[in-house]
This record gives C-alpha cells, sequence and structure tokens, in this order.
C-alpha cells in the first residue's frame, strides 16, 4: 500500500509538469497589436515576454502567475518583454497579441501551473481558472483575462 501512495504522488508530480501542454512560446516572436492595450511597470521577477503575469499588492511589482492559488492566479496581464527583478517590463492588458507560439482557432487559453499559456481543457482538479482570452486565429490571442478565484473540482 505504501508504494502505491508514492506512486500516485509522483502520478500527480507527472501531471502538474508533463501532461499539461503549455504553449511552446518563442519570446522573441511576442508582438503587439493595434488593438493592444499596454503599460509599463516594475518585474517583482525574472519574467519572460509571453508569461502570464499578476501584480502582487504588497510591493506592487509584477510575478509570474501560476494557477496554484487564488493570489497567483489572479493573472492582469501578459509579458511583452524579458526582465530581471526590479527591471522595468512592458505589460499586455487587454486587445489583439502574438504570443509566440501557434494557437488553434477558437480555443480558450488559461493560465498553466508552471506559470505559461494553456488550453482551458488541461486544466487539473485544484487549478485555479484564468481566462487568458481566445485565439482568433493560429498565432493571435484575443486578450480579454477573467481571473475567477475559483478552483476547478
Amino acid at each position: 500500500m505504501e508504494k502505491q501512495t508514492s506512486y500516485l504522488s509522483a502520478f500527480q508530480l507527472l501531471c502538474k509538469g508533463i501532461i499539461v501542454a503549455d504553449l511552446i512560446q518563442t519570446s522573441a516572436n511576442v508582438r503587439t497589436q493595434a488593438t493592444t492595450q499596454r503599460l509599463q511597470q516594475t518585474a517583482g521577477e525574472t519574467i519572460t515576454a509571453g508569461m502570464p503575469v499578476y501584480r502582487k499588492a504588497a510591493d506592487n511589482k509584477w510575478w509570474k502567475a501560476i494557477d496554484t492559488s487564488v493570489a497567483t492566479a489572479l493573472a492582469g496581464g501578459i509579458a511583452l518583454t524579458n526582465a530581471g527583478a526590479d527591471e522595468l517590463i512592458d505589460v499586455a492588458l487587454s486587445g489583439s497579441i502574438n504570443v509566440g507560439a501557434t494557437l488553434v482557432l477558437a480555443q480558450i487559453y488559461v493560465v498553466s501551473a508552471s506559470g505559461a499559456i494553456a488550453p482551458v481543457g488541461d486544466l487539473l482538479s485544484g487549478d485555479f481558472v484564468t481566462i487568458l482570452g481566445v485565439a482568433t486565429s493560429t498565432s493571435l490571442l484575443e486578450l480579454n483575462i477573467n481571473a475567477s478565484g475559483v478552483a476547478k473540482p
């Protein structure tokens, strides 16, 4: 019985790290479009262009959004530039953006457990649901963030 418990824990970790199909993004290809609303703020940690980010109220800096807690799943935008801790970062808040990956037309995309972007169907039980937007083409995401604060059952 002990062996089975260990196996399930390892399996759960595999689900979080491997089975969830995050987009494979090229940060150099992340681009704004005419409709993109953006702002420039300070990063709280190293951020790569294309990552969903949230603003931490405690320090007013932008951090990598992950779906494992209510607080960190509250994405407010997607990073448009790379930045180190305490460096300026451009953040897309709404509108159409190229996320530097191939998308599936009409697919809904969400924040993932690894701090990336994933299709909504790849969310696992316990993941907090933050919808980033809908693919309007195979290269563009219409960013319309809905941070629900609710975990998938």
